[in-house]
């Protein structure tokens, strides 16, 4: 049953990011209470919703509500008969080959480099990211999101009249240490093919806001600057966007689900709950995106790989 009185909203710090109670996301949303969840979406970046226990369709019937889902990921399993679903489990007590136990510290040895958006090495990364747990550990496994649009607006005015003229190369697991020469991650992320320049800044459709658009994950470099002023620029974005007055920390708990803007925010993965020995179990859903459109009106451009949404990879 609908809740009468639609969505609540609580917003969890000073600059982005909500919880929404009295709404339930198993049953189809009415118009209103989409329209509240949409509009909250575009103000707050990052949607958190607690008890909600949904199964894989219902998860997918969710997401599709924003627009045409994109595939799970570009070169990892789907969950079996969930086309759109990618299932993400880590931790339990399976025995870890030696190249796995190198992947769970992949961040190693700068910590920046675990942030990312979702597969922007695509020239049109999803716009949407739908994430629930199914299964949490008993402590650790936190998820921390950073807001790319607040860290945009809070650097000095020349430096964002820079960046907003520059462009930069994004690909595969540009911050990953690889695990020697048989690194398998690494053969399969490379023969995936994604490779695209961005803006480094974005400008947000809905309301024409505009945002960092790079991640110490996938971006290489800025391609209008020597590599030494590259590194440093990049550095010094990287430093500041991911200070902790721009950022919220999600600790998970069962049935959890949360919505983000994947073009207006970077996030971090957990990596201290790996040593409990229990499981954390995760479901992703995208929402397909679009090339992003710079202050200039520079656009997304793919050096190597096809579009990512759903028209260049079959029907839904």
């Amino acid at each position: 049953m609908p809740y009468e009185k639609g969505p609540v909203i609580t917003p969890v710090s000073g600059f982005f990011g909500a919880y929404l109670s009295a709404v339930s996301l198993k049953t189809p949303l009415t118009q209103s209470e989409f329209t509240v969840l949409r509009q909250a979406l575009v103000r707050y970046r990052v949607l958190f919703f607690r008890g909600q226990f949904l199964g894989h369709d219902e998860q997918t019937a969710l997401a599709r509500r924003f627009g045409p889902l994109a595939p799970a990921h570009p070169w990892q399993v789907t969950t079996p008969g969930q086309p759109f679903v990618h299932t993400l489990v880590t931790g339990g007590d399976r025995p870890m080959t030696p190249e796995q136990q190198h992947r769970t510290r992949w961040r190693s040895p700068d910590y920046l480099s675990g942030w990312h958006a979702d597969v922007t090495a695509a020239v049109d990364p999803p716009s949407l990211s739908v994430l629930r747990a199914a299964s949490v550990t008993s402590r650790g496994g936190d998820t921390t999101w950073a807001d790319l649009v607040t860290a945009y607006e809070q650097l000095s005015e020349p430096l964002r009249r820079f960046l907003d003229g520059l462009t930069a190369e994004h690909r595969y697991l540009v911050g990953y240490v690889p695990y020697g020469v048989t690194d398998n991650a690494l053969r399969t992320a490379m023969s995936a093919g994604f490779v695209a320049h961005h803006p480094v800044v974005r400008v947000l459709p809905e309301n024409g806001v505009r945002a960092l658009f790079v991640n110490p994950a996938f971006t290489s470099h800025i391609i209008e600057l020597s590599p030494p002023e590259s590194r440093r620029i990049l550095d010094l974005v990287y430093t500041h966007m991911t200070q902790p007055a721009f950022c919220v920390r999600h600790q998970w708990q069962r049935g959890d689900v949360v919505i983000w803007d994947n073009r207006a925010t970077a996030h971090i993965a957990p990596e201290d709950h790996e040593h409990l020995g229990e499981e954390r179990r995760m479901h992703r859903v995208f929402v397909a995106g679009s090339p992003a459109i710079g202050p200039t009106g520079r656009i997304s451009s793919a050096v190597s790989g096809v579009p990512y949404q759903v028209p260049a990879h079959g029907t839904e």
